[in-house]
Protein backbone atom coordinates (compact mmCIF):
# COMPACT_ATOMS: atom_id res chain seq x y z
CA UNK A 1 0.00 0.00 0.00
CA UNK A 2 1.44 3.55 -1.00
CA UNK A 3 0.47 7.25 1.04
CA UNK A 4 1.58 10.42 0.36
CA UNK A 5 0.96 13.28 2.36
CA UNK A 6 0.10 16.73 0.29
CA UNK A 7 -1.10 19.96 1.63
CA UNK A 8 -3.93 22.37 0.43
CA UNK A 9 -2.94 24.50 -1.87
CA UNK A 10 -6.50 25.92 -2.63
CA UNK A 11 -7.19 28.83 -0.70
CA UNK A 12 -10.72 28.03 -0.45
CA UNK A 13 -9.69 24.59 0.32
CA UNK A 14 -11.23 21.44 -0.81
CA UNK A 15 -14.71 22.78 -0.94
CA UNK A 16 -17.27 23.34 -5.06
CA UNK A 17 -15.14 24.04 -7.32
CA UNK A 18 -11.22 22.46 -6.24
CA UNK A 19 -13.33 19.50 -4.36
CA UNK A 20 -14.96 18.68 -7.89
CA UNK A 21 -11.69 19.28 -10.03
CA UNK A 22 -9.27 16.79 -7.61
CA UNK A 23 -12.68 14.22 -7.60
CA UNK A 24 -12.85 13.87 -11.37
CA UNK A 25 -8.76 13.62 -11.35
CA UNK A 26 -9.00 10.52 -8.81
CA UNK A 27 -12.21 8.90 -10.90
CA UNK A 28 -9.82 8.80 -13.89
CA UNK A 29 -6.94 7.14 -11.91
CA UNK A 30 -6.83 3.18 -12.89
CA UNK A 31 -7.23 2.23 -9.22
CA UNK A 32 -9.17 3.40 -6.19
CA UNK A 33 -7.49 6.01 -3.99
CA UNK A 34 -8.46 7.53 -0.96
CA UNK A 35 -8.52 10.93 0.82
CA UNK A 36 -8.34 11.40 5.01
CA UNK A 37 -7.79 14.11 7.07
CA UNK A 38 -6.50 13.61 10.53
CA UNK A 39 -9.36 12.40 12.82
CA UNK A 40 -11.60 11.28 10.23
CA UNK A 41 -12.29 8.31 8.09
CA UNK A 42 -10.89 8.33 4.54
CA UNK A 43 -12.91 8.80 1.75
CA UNK A 44 -13.10 7.43 -1.96
CA UNK A 45 -10.65 10.18 -3.61
CA UNK A 46 -13.68 9.92 -6.87
CA UNK A 47 -16.33 11.18 -4.41
CA UNK A 48 -17.15 14.83 -4.44
CA UNK A 49 -19.40 14.44 -1.66
CA UNK A 50 -16.71 12.29 0.20
CA UNK A 51 -14.49 15.24 -0.21
CA UNK A 52 -16.05 17.76 0.60
CA UNK A 53 -17.28 16.05 4.22
CA UNK A 54 -13.54 16.30 4.94
CA UNK A 55 -13.88 19.90 5.86
CA UNK A 56 -9.67 20.34 4.33
CA UNK A 57 -8.89 23.71 4.27
CA UNK A 58 -5.73 25.42 2.84
CA UNK A 59 -2.45 24.51 4.15
CA UNK A 60 -4.29 21.05 6.18
CA UNK A 61 -2.06 17.76 5.56
CA UNK A 62 -4.46 15.48 3.69
CA UNK A 63 -2.63 11.64 3.05
CA UNK A 64 -3.79 9.31 -0.05
CA UNK A 65 -3.51 5.73 -0.30
CA UNK A 66 -3.70 3.24 -3.26
CA UNK A 67 -2.56 0.03 -3.72
CA UNK A 68 -1.35 -1.48 -6.98
CA UNK A 69 1.11 -1.22 -9.60
CA UNK A 70 0.76 1.80 -10.40
CA UNK A 71 0.23 3.63 -7.07
CA UNK A 72 2.81 5.76 -5.91
CA UNK A 73 2.78 7.15 -9.85
CA UNK A 74 -0.91 7.93 -9.03
CA UNK A 75 -0.56 8.95 -5.81
CA UNK A 76 2.58 11.57 -6.87
CA UNK A 77 0.17 12.80 -9.91
CA UNK A 78 -2.80 13.23 -7.27
CA UNK A 79 -0.90 15.21 -4.78
CA UNK A 80 1.09 17.80 -6.88
CA UNK A 81 -2.58 18.59 -7.96
CA UNK A 82 -3.97 19.14 -4.53
CA UNK A 83 -0.84 20.93 -3.90
CA UNK A 84 -1.67 23.59 -6.97
CA UNK A 85 -4.51 26.31 -6.33
CA UNK A 86 -7.62 24.87 -7.80
CA UNK A 87 -10.13 27.90 -7.19
CA UNK A 88 -8.92 29.54 -10.83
Amino acid sequence: MAQRVAVIGSHSGLHARPAAAFAQAASRAPLPVTLAVEGKEPVAAGSLLGIMTLGARHGDHVTLTADGDQAEAVLDELAQLLERELDA
